[in-house]
């Protein structure tokens, strides 16, 4: 045992070994008492240090002696940096079992603090458009400020002077240069545009602008549909349909410049509300692709004829609220489907029941993402790039991030809701690092908090729900196209895998 040989060792108040200087005592009674003294204060350290690094699950493979002092060194530090306030990613911990050691210790010892204080020191974008977000959940300033070099640059043509950043919402029919490979081979370190693979994705939709459940009034106008197409030479085809349809009989009340045959001065959304169709026609058949015309279309209450983005599925409340001419072939058979449901009021109704029942969960954590301001989301991006790469080249990366406690490794992991920026901590126990046992612990965590979605306020009332609901949970820094359509943990074992290769594992939260 490491104390004893250190004991023998030590010498006397006489100068001579303790092995030594016991025949040099005068009283043998007193010699007895010193050594049953001894042996005892020996035995109760060796006990309390065995008791204490034990409840850190960590005392097998052990040097306990020679670790203990680090330890106490390694505590006070954590302790003292988590005093100071751990920044932005900093742990809350409000998560997770309370009464666990483990948890706790993991608490303490992954604690960090960051060089930058994003609410001293807020993320500098220079644009032409000034903002100062107070809102967003990281410091934000759109703008100039003389004194500090911006940490990025909203800029049409690519700057040395910072990362520059791609913004638009135009199509890429039009501006082949804004496609995302384009653009970074241009020099762009960070995209914005209407695709939901960009960096951080602008679109035109939000909870704010249009009131999606707004109730749906009689169809009084005799023509079947409505169009509103005032660029005539679109690079598609959505002239040849709204042709091809009048062709086949539908009759069409067209309020723009193509093939005008009403008095365009009107309110748009208010006189789509009349009608039983509306042709929501885009300029060009791009991926991610929605304009205002096919959700202006659903607030009316008039169900959209698409011609525009193949995935328009993606975009719409349910599978059946909208029709789609895919190519110039399908036109007959979507205006043959136009004359059934106009003829048909319950098959007709249908295409309307989301705006009685609610839309898609799909749908409500599509729009929920513009419940945040694009800027607001480009400032949090940054921000968590710049933290992940301070963690990459930093003693951060030396946290334990996960512990042992009997036969069970507890894993620490962080979490945050899409649109905030500050992460908490839970954990899984290797018993049971599951699926379920990760979305129970994510709903534990935040109904302990009380906790409210970033949407809550957005959205409108009758599609808010009472509950957290967990629609996605995905590895942080994946595009929302990852997040919302293509990614999954295959199942517990993938999950099991992702967690135990990336120690202190961060993911993100949609609610719905």
């Amino acid at each position: 045992m490491g104390i004893v040989p250190k004991l023998r060792g030590a010498r006397t108040h006489e100068g001579l070994p303790i092995s030594d200087g016991l025949s040099h005592f005068t009283s043998a009674s007193n010699n007895k008492k010193w050594l049953t003294s001894m042996s005892l204060l020996v035995a109760l350290v060796v006990i309390a240090e065995i008791g204490f690094v034990g409840r850190l699950g960590i005392i097998k493979n052990a040097d306990i002696f020679g670790s203990l002092p680090a330890m106490f060194r390694k505590s006070h530090t954590s302790a003292r940096l988590k005093a100071a306030g751990a920044r932005n990613f900093g742990i809350r911990a409000l998560g997770g079992d309370r009464n666990s050691t483990c948890e706790e210790w993991l608490e303490r010892e992954d604690a960090v603090v960051y060089s930058r204080d994003f609410s001293e020191d807020p993320i500098l974008v220079s644009g032409d458009y000034p903002q100062e977000l107070k809102t967003c959940a990281v410091g934000c300033k759109i703008g100039s400020d003389p004194s500090k070099k911006p940490d990025a640059i909203i800029t049409q043509l690519p700057e040395p002077q910072a990362p520059c950043v791609l913004r638009t919402m135009e199509s890429t029919a039009y501006y082949p240069e804004n496609s995302i490979a384009l653009a970074r081979r241009r020099g762009y370190e960070y995209v914005m545009t209407t695709s939901l693979s960009s960096d951080v994705p602008v679109g035109y939709f939000s909870w704010a602008e249009y009131d999606i459940m707004a109730p749906v009034i009689p169809k009084t106008k005799s023509a079947l549909a409505a169009a509103f197409i005032s660029n005539c030479d679109a690079r598609n085809f959505r002239i040849q349909a709204l042709v091809g349809l009048e062709k086949e009989n539908i009759k069409i009340d067209s309020y723009g410049i193509c093939h005008g045959n009403q008095n365009g001065g009107v309110d748009k959304v208010e006189t789509l509300k009349h009608y039983k169709f509306s042709l929501a026609f885009e300029n060009s058949n791009e991926e991610d692709y929605v304009s205002e015309k096919f959700f202006q279309s659903l607030v009316a209450g008039s169900v959209p004829v698409v011609v525009g983005a193949p995935n328009i599925e993606d975009f719409s409340p349910s599978p059946g609220s909208y029709l789609h001419i895919k190519e110039t072939d399908n036109v007959h058979s979507v205006a043959e489907r136009m004359k059934y449901l106009a003829k048909n009021p319950d098959a007709y109704n249908q295409s309307l029941r989301w705006k009685y029942e609610g839309p898609s969960d799909s749908f409500k954590a599509l729009l929920d993402m513009a419940a945040v301001h694009s800027s607001c989301r480009l400032c949090i991006h940054l921000a968590t790039i710049f933290l992940e790469e301070e963690e990459k080249n930093s003693d951060i990366q030396k946290r334990p991030c996960k512990c042992e406690t009997g036969s069970e490794t507890v894993y620490h992991l962080y979490v945050r809701e899409r649109g905030r920026f500050e992460v908490d901590s839970i954990f899984l126990r290797s018993g049971d690092l599951t699926l379920e046992a990760l979305e129970a612990a994510v709903l534990k965590h935040f109904k302990s908090r009380k906790h409210e979605p970033i949407w809550k306020r957005e959205r409108p009332e009758s599609i808010r729900g009472d509950e957290l609901k967990v629609y996605r949970i995905y590895p942080l820094g994946l595009t929302q196209r990852q997040a919302l359509y293509t990614f999954k943990f295959k199942d517990d074992v993938d999950l099991r895998n992702h967690i135990e290769n990336n120690p202190c594992a961060k993911f993100e939260i949609i609610f719905v």
